[in-house]
């Protein structure tokens, strides 16, 4: 039996719109709306550089440019929507994922086990009980709260005493969440405390945790090899995830097609029956230009970015400067269902200027009147928006396309 084909043009389209890029970035930005947008496209990740603005916020303001970032706080630490923990990264996510994560919890806690006792030193597992009760009696804390005598481990990245190792085991474990943040600093307390009752006390048997992991993922994707459906919540092992792609399909709930990538080639992929169909409802992407976080969900899979649109991108943040060949905080430039372009701008709060130093056009594309006009009145929306008052371009901004 020929395999459905599901073509470039329409696996963009599908992929976009399932991301929330495919329409205009209008529309409400707070509340119940700011809540539906991210279960829509699955989680935010969370990330403290803010060269314009924090990923989380860039991810929103992408789409829905009405979004400020005060509108975040209180869905987390107010209404408790959302909840914060790991996807492939510190993500915040809808808070009806909790209970799903339990048996992550229940990993996490064995993989730390044989691995922590390797890079800290002992007298962490002894502070496990005494934080716990901490908390209950005095509530949140901060790694600052506790431990400040303590030696620390040896140094660099991972330079913690062992109340700090204590406290991050205990967030992994899911004995504590954290409850809000205070500047960029996680503020813990225990878990009951921070999810909702009913929400706390489910109990999901492992069977259905795979099935909504890998069903939830194909949704959010549109389509996707076992790697993607796995890596999506990276919340059920990759032998689960192959065994109930072949029971899906031997189900009739998905069938594999193959999906044609930006040159051309094909790709097996399970998909919904009605894939062709969805894809093809899918609206016509915006041609509207936007700039986005380097750590937007659309981009999280980089592999799967280069495939669909032939875009390839790694962030040089921990490139020695003499070897980076963009910068240290590159944003990719979507426009339409293409990704144009990439841009070097910084957010220079005590000038009140967004600063722009570079803009690399993709292969095949041509800074045109018009392309510049819609990058210029996008970049006046992302100067408000990061706080600044007015543009800079540095003299040689605009760049000749260069080879990833």
């Amino acid at each position: 039996m020929t395999m459905p084909v599901l073509l470039n043009p329409l696996a963009r389209r599908l992929f976009l719109d399932r991301h929330a890029l495919a329409e205009a970035p209008t529309g409400a930005a707070t509340g119940a709306e700011l809540a539906a947008l991210i279960r829509r496209i699955g989680f935010v990740q969370i990330d403290s550089i803010a060269t314009v603005e924090r990923a989380h916020h860039m991810i929103l303001f992408a789409r829905r440019q009405s979004y400020r970032p005060r509108a975040l706080k209180p869905l987390l630490e107010r209404d408790r929507s959302l909840w914060e923990h790991w996807t492939h990264d510190a993500s915040m996510l809808p808070v009806e994922t909790f209970p799903y994560w339990r048996h992550r919890f229940d990993r996490n806690a064995e993989k730390l086990r044989a691995g922590w006792q390797k890079w800290f030193p002992d007298g962490y597992e002894a502070r496990f009980d005494e934080i716990l009760n901490h908390v209950a009696r005095h509530g949140p804390v901060t790694s600052s709260d506790i431990g400040r005598e303590e030696v620390r481990s040896r140094g660099g990245w991972w330079d913690w005493h062992p109340s700090k190792t204590a406290l991050e085991w205990l967030w992994w474990t899911g004995k504590l969440s954290v409850t809000r943040r205070e500047g960029f600093q996680k503020v813990y307390d225990l878990t009951e405390h921070v999810v909702p009752a009913p929400l706390h006390a489910d109990r999901i048997p492992f069977e259905a945790m795979v099935d909504w992991a890998c069903a939830s993922a194909l949704d959010h994707l549109g389509f996707a090899s076992v790697r993607e459906l796995q890596a999506y919540w990276n919340a059920a092992p990759p032998e689960a995830v192959k065994a109930w792609s072949i029971a899906a399909l031997a189900r009739g709930e998905i069938l594999e097609i193959l999906v044609e990538g930006a040159d051309g080639t094909r790709r097996r992929a399970f998909a919904r029956p009605d894939v062709l169909d969805r894809a093809d409802a899918a609206p016509d992407p915006s041609q509207r230009l936007r700039v986005l976080s380097p750590f937007d969900p659309a981009l999280r899979d980089r592999a799967r970015a280069e495939f669909l649109f032939g875009f390839r991108y790694r962030i040089e943040v921990f490139v020695p400067e003499a070897k980076r060949r963009w910068g240290y905080y590159v944003f990719p430039v979507l426009e339409g269902d293409r990704l144009v372009g990439r841009l070097d701008a910084k957010a220079v709060r005590t000038e009140s200027v967004l600063r722009v130093r570079a803009f690399w056009p993709e292969a095949g594309i041509r800074l045109t009147k018009a392309r510049a006009a819609k990058l210029d009145a996008e970049l006046q929306r992302l100067a408000r928006f990061s706080g600044c008052d007015r543009l800079e371009f540095l003299p040689g901004w605009q760049r000749d396309h260069i080879l990833p």
